[in-house]
C-alpha cells in the first residue's frame, strides 16, 4: 500500500504497483472500498481507495467533482505525465470527469459497465425487463423479478433493491456473492451525485473532443447499462471501441475473467 496527500491535504491511499505505466482503476459503489477490485485478472492493476473508503482519511467533501483533483494528485505523486485509467459503474463518472478536465495526461481510457448518469442516457424500465426476462429460467429468477417489480411501481425500499441483486451478474454463485461484502461509505455516496456535480449536456459536449483512446466494455446481461444503451455511450467517444461481453452483468471480470482481460489488454 502506498499513500499520498491530495489538494486538500487528506492522505489518500492506493494498492498495488507504482511502476512506470499501472492502470488505474477507481471504484463504484459508489464510495466502495476499492478492495472489491483486487480480483481483477489484469496486470500492473493499482487501486484509488477513494476519500472515506478503505484505507483513505474521511474529508468534508465527497462530492464526484471534487475528487478530480483526487487523480490528479495521485498522477503527480507517481510521478507520470500521462496515465491509463479505469472506472467502474459509478467510478466511471469520476474517470469520464477527470478525463474531460485533464485530457492531456490521459493515455487510455477504459469504462467497465459504465453509469449512464453522467452523461444523461435514459435507461428505461422496458429496457430494464427486456434483460431481466432472459433469465426467466434461473432458480432465483421469480423473488428477484418481484423485487424488480416492485421497484418499477415506485417502492423504492432498500429490500427491493437488494432483492435485484442477482440481476447485476451473469452467474449468481458464491464468488458473485461476496462483492457484497466489501464495505462502502454510505454517507459519502449520498453526497457524490450531489447537485451541481455536473452537468450532462456539458459533459456530453466536452466528450466531443476527448482525442484519447477508449473502450467501453458492457456486459450483454447488464440491466444497469443494456446494450443497446452501452452502443448510444459509446458513440459520445471519437475513439471508443464498445464491447459487449457474452453472459455478463455488472461485474464481467467475475463472470469470465479470461475474456474480460483479453478485452481490456487490446485498448483501441
Amino acid at each position: 500500500m502506498g499513500t499520498f496527500s491530495t489538494y486538500d491535504g487528506t492522505k489518500l491511499a492506493y494498492h498495488g504497483p507504482s511502476g512506470p505505466d499501472p492502470l488505474i482503476c477507481l471504484p463504484g459503489g459508489p464510495m466502495q472500498a476499492s478492495s472489491y477490485l483486487a480480483g481483477l485478472p489484469l496486470d500492473d492493476v493499482l487501486r484509488l481507495d477513494l476519500r472515506g473508503t478503505g484505507d483513505s482519511e474521511e474529508a468534508a467533501r465527497y462530492r464526484v467533482d471534487h475528487q478530480i483533483g483526487d487523480v490528479e494528485a495521485l498522477r503527480r505523486h507517481l510521478g507520470l505525465d500521462r496515465i491509463r485509467l479505469l472506472g467502474h459503474s459509478a467510478g466511471t463518472s469520476l474517470a469520464i470527469l477527470y478525463a474531460t478536465r485533464f485530457p492531456q495526461h490521459l493515455k487510455e481510457l477504459v469504462l467497465i459497465t459504465p453509469t449512464p448518469r453522467v452523461v444523461g442516457i435514459d435507461v428505461t424500465d422496458d429496457d430494464r425487463k427486456e434483460i431481466a426476462e432472459q433469465r426467466h429460467a434461473e432458480p432465483w429468477f421469480e423473488q428477484a423479478y418481484a423485487a424488480f417489480q416492485q421497484i418499477w411501481a415506485g417502492n423504492f425500499t432498500p429490500e427491493a433493491f437488494k432483492g435485484i441483486t442477482p440481476f447485476m451478474h451473469g452467474r449468481w454463485d458464491a464468488q458473485a456473492q461476496q462483492l457484497d461484502d466489501h464495505p462502502r461509505n454510505d454517507e459519502a455516496a449520498k453526497e457524490y451525485y450531489g447537485e451541481g456535480a455536473f452537468d450532462p449536456a456539458q459533459v456530453r459536449s466536452d466528450l466531443n473532443n476527448l482525442d484519447v483512446p477508449t473502450l467501453l466494455l458492457a456486459g450483454a446481461l447488464d440491466v444497469s447499462l443494456p446494450p443497446k444503451r452501452a452502443q448510444e455511450y459509446a458513440d459520445l467517444f471519437p475513439r471508443a471501441r464498445l464491447v459487449v461481453q457474452p453472459g455478463a452483468g455488472h461485474f464481467p471480470w467475475v463472470d469470465d475473467p479470461e475474456a474480460f482481460a483479453a478485452t481490456v489488454q487490446r485498448i483501441p
